[in-house]
């Protein structure tokens, strides 16, 4: 089999793994609920009801990133295929040295592996800015509903 051919199936089965039901809703929830404004709001959020949403969407993107550090995913084909992992370090990355800090974080949270997948990217302060943006927009819209 092929490079690409591995790196695809790959990708199919991250695909897969990302569309299963509770996986969805996690993420659904960390792409439009979840706003952290500061280190503590994402401890907060570890001991809160949505726990196991945090800990299922920073650990599946850590562990997908983890499959192109190590050769399984090439790099480009993934990148050209997913866009949510650059939403996923944006919303975490101002606050990763604060959190890398803290003795007895799990490893998943130090996002070690999507850094680097992420940084690689040659627009990656692009790519992060237009998915702030967005966030700031889809938060916004929200709040406005709201009222």
């Amino acid at each position: 089999m092929s490079n690409a051919h591995e790196s695809m199936m790959g990708i199919l089965k991250l695909y897969e793994l990302r569309s299963e039901g509770t996986m969805r809703k996690a993420r659904d929830w960390f792409a439009t609920g979840f706003h952290p404004e500061s280190t503590q709001d994402i401890l907060n959020v570890l001991t809160g009801d949505h726990s196991a949403d945090f800990r299922m969407v920073a650990s599946y993107w850590d562990m997908a990133a983890a499959f192109v550090v190590f050769g399984a995913i090439n790099d480009d084909m993934f990148n050209a295929i997913n866009t949510e992992h650059v939403l996923v370090y944006a919303k975490l990355q101002p606050f990763l040295a604060e959190i890398r800090a803290i003795p007895g974080i799990p490893p998943y949270m130090h996002l070690k592996h999507l850094e680097p997948v992420v940084q690689r990217l040659p627009d990656a302060e692009q790519r992060m800015a237009v998915m702030r943006r967005y966030v700031k927009s889809r938060r916004e819209s929200q709040a406005a509903s709201q009222t």
